[in-house]
């Protein structure tokens, strides 16, 4: 077989056996995708989100942080298709904890901005549904029935650790805003 023979065999035969992803080869999407680029790593000297829960509704299901490019093209995109073109998206997910304000802590890519959402999954079942569950981003950003502006949603990241508190928003009549002071667990 001539070096050219070979180069083509394996041009056709590393998709099919399982080559690593590339941009011609998608990674399947699941629910996990993002997990390993965001599990903070203690002492790594990674930056880091940590991000302050407030405003609980109730103490039920899991949070779920998501980091995104701070543009409105890439806020909120499809995590298959980010991860598959090189872009940041890394994703954190936890029970909620019984007492205490929660932190989450996301590992990120470097220091920058970033837009960044929190899930309030109340039912884990790892979808959004605005009726039942809570939602947060970044600037907290007052809600309306589309997606906020990613400058809005958005934070500002040193190389160390960036603390950010973010207000969590629930179905309340015809819209979606904070629980009323005091209703918050």
């Amino acid at each position: 077989m001539t070096m050219p023979d070979a180069i083509m065999l394996a041009a056709i035969a590393l998709p099919l056996i399982g080559a690593a992803p590339g941009p011609s080869t998608p990674v399947p999407s699941t629910p996990d995708l993002g997990k390993a680029q965001g599990q903070c790593r203690p002492g790594a000297g990674d930056p880091i989100l940590l991000a302050d829960v407030v405003g609980l509704k109730d103490r039920t299901g899991k949070l779920k942080l998501e980091v995104y490019p701070a543009n409105d093209q890439d806020f909120l995109a499809d995590d298959n298709v980010l991860i598959n073109s090189g872009k940041t998206f890394a994703r954190v997910e936890q029970a909620v904890p019984s007492t205490g304000t929660p932190r989450l802590c996301i590992r990120l890519p470097r220091a920058g901005t970033y837009a960044v959402s929190l899930l309030h999954d109340r039912d884990a079942d790892r979808k959004f549904n605005w009726r039942i569950d809570g939602i947060g981003f970044a600037g907290n950003p007052r809600l309306g029935w589309n997606k906020p502006k990613a400058t809005k949603a958005s934070v500002a990241a040193g190389n160390g650790a960036t603390v950010v508190e973010i207000v969590l928003n629930y179905r309340h009549g015809l819209g979606v805003a904070p629980l009323p002071s005091g209703a918050a667990r």
